[in-house]
């Protein structure tokens, strides 16, 4: 602000340079706190968040001003912009993402095969009274019995300010995957997402499905032209899929493969693979950019679909998974998504073994369900939109 004024004629004194000043300290503020939790959530390892978030905060700042005619100088907006996100990617890419996280883990037969995860070191305390180096958490299998001398090892952690995990959900928050083997009353009682922000996202994914509709109807309009005039056939394409509480609904997607193609058995003709011939030009771009997902907006303003969730699967492939993959039915305690965790952390599949590790997935995002987890996926979801990667 103070080079500002040396270098115009706006003064200090000027309502613009405060209202620019203010406005920016809050969306660093804003922005470095959504980096921050975003970053203790799995699957973190790009500085691009640290983009994303500012210029998500900055985007809100200046719709603020737009909105209640507040004036602002755009130099000193961008300069304040560009600086922090020099400042931050600096902090990230030399500080955090070099940075090693060590975990402590007491030896049982619960801790004896965990994951390898990148940046994760497992360090194995010998015994109770051994030297310890910095450590950002101790991982225990709290269902185990354990000696009275490492039970007051434990304990004493805890005094210590040292977090403790329960190995399981130690191997889930890294992860990213909550995998159900047993469902007790408690694990049941954890995927019952919240209902407060159940209702709140229900009500925001409704008004954004209208406005994006509305703003992307001539857009529509050309993409409909194009598959068209690639293949004979309708430009949307309607198939029963299973969603919340396992009520089939019809789901809507552009078109972008060729009409019957080939008399197969409906799980089969559910399924795509890579390369799949029945996949039109047009439809292999639009499926790329996840283009097609895009009239499913309408199933979101019916309120069949969320624009986050797990993603609805063809009516004979879910009656497949459910007598094949145990708890699978689970995955409809909460609506389905044109996005989800799943998608942006493991893309499409269709085998037995993958997607019972696409159900992990699923199970985490519905045991995990907040606000936080939300924007990962949105920020995740963007990214894999831009780069086009793994679609079939």
């Amino acid at each position: 602000m103070i080079i500002r004024s040396f270098t115009s004629n706006v003064s200090l004194t000027d309502p613009m340079q405060y209202n620019t000043a203010i406005g920016s300290a809050a969306a660093i503020i804003l922005g470095y706190i959504s980096y921050r939790r975003i970053h203790v959530l799995p699957g973190i390892s790009s500085g691009g968040y640290v983009i994303t978030s500012l210029t998500a905060w900055f985007g809100i700042l200046v719709l603020i001003f737009s909105m209640l005619r507040m004036s602002y100088t755009t130099i000193q907006l961008a300069a304040s912009y560009s600086l922090s996100v020099i400042y931050l990617l600096f902090i990230h890419l030399y500080v955090v993402s070099r940075r090693k996280i060590v975990f402590g883990v007491v030896s049982s037969a619960a801790t004896a095969l965990l994951p390898e995860i990148g940046r994760v070191d497992w360090y194995h305390i010998p015994t109770p009274d051994s030297p310890l180096p910095r450590l950002e958490g101790v991982v225990v299998d709290l269902a185990s019995d354990h000696s009275d001398a490492w039970s007051t090892r434990i304990a004493a952690f805890a005094l210590e300010g040292i977090p403790v995990y329960h190995v399981r959900d130690a191997i889930e928050n890294l992860t990213g995957m909550v995998e159900i083997r047993h469902l007790s009353e408690n694990t049941l009682g954890s995927l019952n997402p919240n209902d407060v922000y159940f209702l709140l996202r229900r009500i925001c994914d409704g008004l954004v499905a209208a406005m994006c509709l509305v703003a992307a109807a001539p857009f529509f309009c050309l993409v409909a032209i194009a598959i068209r005039m690639d293949s004979t056939g309708p430009v949307i394409f309607r198939q029963p899929r299973v969603g919340f509480r396992n009520r089939v609904f019809t789901v809507y997607k552009f078109r972008t493969m060729i009409c019957n193609a080939g008399a197969v058995r409906d799980r089969d003709f559910a399924i795509t693979v890579d390369n799949d011939p029945r996949i039109t030009k047009v439809g292999r771009f639009l499926r790329k950019y996840r283009i097609d997902e895009l009239p499913q907006l309408l199933n979101v303003l019916k309120g069949e679909m969320g624009l986050i969730g797990p993603r609805p699967e063809a009516t004979p492939l879910a009656k497949w998974y459910e007598l094949e993959i145990p708890f699978y039915h689970y995955r409809h305690i909460i609506k389905p998504g044109i996005t989800g965790w799943a998608q942006v952390s493991q893309g499409h599949v269709s085998t037995i073994t993958d997607v019972s590790q696409k159900l992990h997935l699923d199970f985490y995002y519905v045991k995990n369900f907040s606000f936080w987890l939300d924007v990962l996926i949105v920020l995740k979801t963007v990214r894999v939109m831009l780069r086009g990667v793994g679609a079939r």
